[in-house]
């Protein structure tokens, strides 16, 4: 028994080498210990989008002429006087005032990484509830310092932002001026 054994061995021994991999790969090792940030094109990044805008404009304008010409003719026997006034004046206001408030919260994916080590992402989030349906898109560049330890960036911490939030429905629908409004509103009546 003992001289199969030693025999296995021998013959196993002139096979040739054994081959092994290891369990550590340098391209994909992550420790135990380190924490769950992403690291590569396709991992999933949270926004948390909180923007506040508001904008308001005013304006005035007054402007007046008064011109005033006058002609008096006299012959030896009648005299002809003759006066031309033109009063030209412009009284304008405008006012345009706007607010605008959107909190969302959605998954992005990292499309690049740029050779500073900054990350593109990229995200949308389609909503519908009866009938309507709310459009969140979010683009735009991050660093990976400003991603917090569960995986959440900030949208004010979004280099080259693009936040797009749009709805379409009846209710949208309704809030437009109808289409005869808009052809009124072209020729200023």
């Amino acid at each position: 028994m003992f001289n199969k054994i030693i025999a296995a061995s021998l013959v196993a021994l002139c096979a040739g080498p054994a081959a092994a991999e290891s369990l550590y790969k340098s391209g994909t090792y992550q420790a135990l210990t380190s924490d769950l940030r992403v690291r590569h094109v396709g991992d999933m990044v949270t926004v948390l989008v909180y923007e506040s805008a508001s904008a308001s404009s005013a304006a005035d304008t007054s402007a007046g002429r008064t011109a005033n010409a006058g002609v008096v003719l006299t012959g030896p026997v009648s005299s002809r006087a003759g006066a031309i006034n033109s009063v030209n004046e412009t009284d304008g206001r405008g006012r345009t005032q706007r607010e605008g408030k959107v909190l969302a919260q959605l998954t992005t994916v990292i499309r690049e990484i740029l050779p500073s080590g900054d990350l593109v992402i990229a995200g949308e989030q389609l909503l519908e509830i009866n009938n309507e349906s709310q459009r969140i898109a979010v683009e735009g560049q991050i660093r990976p310092q400003d991603i917090s330890d569960t995986n959440v960036v900030l949208s004010n911490r979004i280099a080259n932002a693009r936040i797009r939030y749009a709805g379409q429905g009846d209710l949208s629908d309704k809030q437009r001026p109808g289409w005869w409004q808009r052809l009124l509103t072209m020729f200023g009546i």
